[in-house]
């Protein structure tokens, strides 16, 4: 990955955006990660890997919690505004 300044960023936008094609470019401002630019491609893949996961966690969490005990009614009463 390669690095480059918030300036030359937005100086020189249009070959970042080819470049992004290729591989992700990190945007730096002031020594820290300000964000990094990917191919829409690559932007996609992230983007069902990470609802995949996401699907996975919810699914060992509701067996997990369905195993412990937890019913749809338990659940309520615990989430019960006592306001």
């Amino acid at each position: 990955m390669q690095t480059y300044t918030a300036n030359e960023a937005k100086t020189r936008f249009g070959e970042f955006l080819d470049l992004a094609q290729r591989e992700p470019v990190r945007v730096m401002r002031h020594g820290r990660v300000m964000g990094v630019m990917v191919s829409a491609e690559d932007y996609a893949k992230m983007r069902v890997f990470f609802a995949d996961r996401l699907r996975r966690n919810l699914h060992d969490a509701a067996a997990e919690a369905q195993q412990s005990g937890m019913t749809p009614a338990l659940l309520d009463k615990l989430l019960e505004d006592e306001s």
